[in-house]
């Protein structure tokens, strides 16, 4: 699987939810687009992933 541009080994398929999580991401405060389209929250937890997903995480930040 392809994160960031980065190659990734899963073990088993893993949902979008149970990956961020994992990864110390805070849902609320990132934007998935999994090969192609954009997950919204409400399906992250249904949408899985395997070793030929390629997800962009993309964190959103405060600045001023």
């Amino acid at each position: 699987m392809q994160v960031n541009g980065e190659q990734v080994t899963l073990e088993k398929p893993v949902s979008v939810a149970d990956y961020l999580e994992a990864h110390g991401f805070r849902a609320e405060r990132v934007a998935i687009e999994l090969d192609g389209e954009i997950i919204p929250r409400e399906r992250r937890a249904e949408t899985m992933l395997d070793d030929r997903s390629v997800m962009e995480i993309v964190q959103f930040v405060q600045g001023g």
